[in-house]
């Protein structure tokens, strides 16, 4: 018997309870920081140190922390699913969990890529990344991120994933981030919708969804369960 596909979409939430840093709730990285002072291409063009540096404690960071119940329960649900991941995230927890299967929307933390060809991607060996390496062009290598004002790669390949769902999750994510939160959209008409957040997301525009109001670690489990056992 071919086993169902869920395509999943992860967002913060699901990384918050690891201790990695959020973006956009309160007290999170972007009331710390300034945006447009390094996560932009002007930020990069005007003060490369500054943004190296922001990207460098955030490695550091991500070195310090584990998966937690959220990413070892996604993993439990390849026992008995197609399961394909789809983040927002940068961090590589769902991969250290086991997830087999995962696209990054928003590039990857612990990879550099050439500022002068976004083909030229590598593997950082640490979590610092200083002023004057560079790539085999010589060009500095810079965080392989996509920042604001840049395009998502990564969206046309999603979007004709999603829309090979049997069951699509939804987990620690505000949807309100985009292109990300219209991936939903390219979901097959009769596809379940689960939502895995606390918050107060703004779903009315998703019909017959199942919204979960808890933190991604215990909704997650309590989710996978439910699923294995229908399965």
């Amino acid at each position: 018997m071919t086993q169902k596909r869920i395509i999943v979409l992860t967002g913060a939430g699901v990384s918050a309870e690891s201790g990695i840093s959020t973006f956009r709730d309160s007290g999170g990285l972007w009331e710390k920081f300034d945006v447009s002072e390094v996560a932009t291409p002007q930020a990069w063009a005007k003060n490369q140190a500054l943004v190296l540096e922001f990207y460098n404690q955030r490695r550091k960071q991500l070195y310090e922390v584990e998966p937690n119940k959220a990413h070892y329960a996604l993993v439990a649900l390849e026992e008995k699913y197609d399961v394909h991941i789809i983040t927002q995230n940068i961090d590589d927890l769902h991969e250290r969990a086991g997830s087999k299967n995962v696209m990054h929307l928003h590039g990857e933390l612990k990879k550099v890529r050439s500022s002068v060809d976004e083909n030229l991607v590598y593997d950082l060996d640490g979590w610092e990344l200083k002023k004057g390496e560079t790539c085999e062009k010589g060009s500095q290598l810079r965080p392989h991120i996509v920042w604001f004002g840049e395009a998502v790669p990564m969206i046309p390949f999603a979007a004709e994933l999603c829309a090979t769902a049997d069951i699509f999750l939804i987990i620690g994510t505000s949807l309100n981030v985009y292109p990300a939160a219209g991936l939903v959209a390219y979901r097959p008409p009769r596809c379940m919708v689960y939502l895995i957040d606390p918050a107060d997301v703004a779903i009315s525009h998703i019909p017959g969804i199942k919204i979960i109001r808890q933190k991604a670690g215990k909704g997650t489990s309590d989710l996978v369960k439910e699923l294995l056992n229908n399965a």
